[in-house]
């Protein structure tokens, strides 16, 4: 029996929260069908190499290339081209609320069903005040586990709508490497002690909390710090204090090597908490204050319980003694033991399966009646011109931050799946058209189309394809 390809899409975030469950899901997926990831992050640069996974790079409306309407109808066309070519038979979303051209998909495709990963512990942002109408425009909502979820008092936790799953997490403690293994993976000493850092560098209440916790590993005879990002601020002062050993990795997933490290301090999203609690690291955790995310809520749950410390994240000085306290062998002995406790973070196998199944059922589809087809049909596009509206107005209130520029070039075409050219391939300042490996010809002509809509003259560039390489 042919296995069904099932589209995995995912927003950009603030993290890789959102990328990261869709990762190992669509692992988890390749037993039963052909997953296949769309993603506004530009950390799906890293999964064709890495997992092996067909991808393909969205801009986001952040990025600002085009008005927020165009944008709804580029994301609308992009994933209708996409199920045409690959025959998709589900699209499951994982986003803080679904966009408005990811529901006029659906209205285009009433018989694809859609599929909302909602994560809980949401604060009560104005995002909530439209939950009735997502709801009644998505085919099925499925809700990832949280380790905190018992804390969660959030405008989703007393709601009946979604299919609770156990927590999803990269970590694979049968996969992952083995703590030599993952030292030589990563080029770290075998013998000395190696901390991980995962904060993120660049607004100035982030440096601040990254230099609290630099300064709170400093006394741990012959450490490794490993960063993910060099340590330095927008004007490229360095953030470490002088005599630490830090070193820059780049690793994905870093799930896989987390045995390599005798302590992680990271902020309490969740991807970093359904990491490094499951891999029994002993961990200090510092929120990052997000617009939906309660991570602090998520940060006192951990600490409550004894499973990580957490830090008052408006305390520097509080920072740094947690962090100290890592530096106590018997403490980081008693938070990895507290972590066999932790639930199992099965959900990928669960939402697999799910998918699966519904993929296979197909839509819901309405009684034969066509005049109450139309009624309904009507009732999906008002709703979703409302929201559509209510997005652009919001976003009017509050602007994205920290906007890439773009240039006047036209755009640049891609099937690249190798790391690093498609990283700076998203990174760039010129639009970026990336195909999905392996595509059609037929494809590549829907995509100029859409793209001609969307740019105008802004649309051949040279071709790269890594293909023809």
């Amino acid at each position: 029996m042919q296995k069904p390809t099932i589209i995995l899409a995912t927003s950009n975030g603030v993290g890789m929260g959102h990328l990261a469950r869709a990762c190992a899901i669509a692992t988890e997926l390749k037993a039963f069908a052909n997953p296949v990831i769309v993603s506004m992050a530009g950390g799906i640069a890293e999964i064709p190499t890495a997992l092996g996974i067909r991808c393909e790079y969205i801009p986001g409306r952040d990025r600002n290339w085009m008005s927020t309407m165009a944008w709804n109808n580029y994301l609308r066309d992009r994933l209708l081209a996409l199920i045409d070519e690959t025959d998709a038979k589900l699209i499951s979303f994982d986003g803080v609320v679904p966009y408005t051209g990811i529901l006029a998909m659906k209205e285009s495709k009433p018989e694809i069903p859609l599929v909302w990963m909602r994560r809980g512990l949401w604060k009560r942002t104005p995002q909530r005040m439209a939950l009735y109408l997502q709801t009644k425009l998505v085919d099925s909502i499925i809700e990832p586990g949280d380790f905190a979820h018992e804390y969660d008092k959030g405008p989703t936790a007393q709601r009946k709508d979604s299919i609770l799953t156990s927590p999803v997490s990269l970590f694979d403690s049968s996969t992952s490497l083995s703590r030599v293994d993952a030292r030589k993976a990563l080029g770290l000493d075998a013998e000395r002690p190696a901390v991980l850092v995962q904060l993120g560098t660049g607004d100035t209440d982030m440096n601040e909390k990254l230099s609290a916790v630099l300064k709170g590993l400093v006394g741990w005879k012959d450490l490794q710090v490993v960063l993910t990002k060099a340590p330095i601020d927008k004007g490229g002062t360095s953030l470490a204090p002088d005599g630490l050993d830090v070193k820059i990795i780049r690793y994905f997933p870093l799930a896989k090597v987390l045995r390599a490290f005798d302590a992680g301090i990271g902020a309490t999203g969740y991807n970093t908490v359904h990491e490094l609690l499951p891999a029994r690291i002993p961990t200090v955790l510092v929120s990052t204050i997000c617009h939906t995310d309660d991570q602090e809520t998520r940060a006192r749950w951990c600490d409550d319980f004894g499973y990580a410390l957490s830090a008052d994240q408006a305390n520097m000085a509080d920072i740094t003694e947690k962090v100290h306290q890592l530096q106590d062998l018997s403490q980081r002995e008693k938070l990895s033991r507290k972590c066999d406790e932790l639930p199992a973070t099965n959900g990928a196998a669960e939402i697999s399966r799910i998918l699966t199944d519904m993929a296979a059922a197909g839509s819901s589809q309405l009684p034969g009646n066509s005049a109450l087809k139309f009624i309904m049909h009507s009732m999906r596009r008002y709703a979703r011109v409302a929201l559509s509206w209510a997005t652009a107005l919001f976003r009017k209130i509050r602007p994205y931050k920290n906007v890439k520029s773009v240039d006047s070039l036209p755009a640049i075409w891609s099937d690249e799946t190798a790391s690093a050219p498609l990283r700076l391939l998203i990174n760039g300042q010129t639009r970026f058209e990336h195909l999905l490996s392996d595509s059609s010809p037929r494809y590549r002509q829907a995509r100029e189309a859409i793209a001609k809509r969307a740019y105008g003259r802004l649309v051949a560039s040279t071709i790269h394809n890594s293909s023809q390489k």
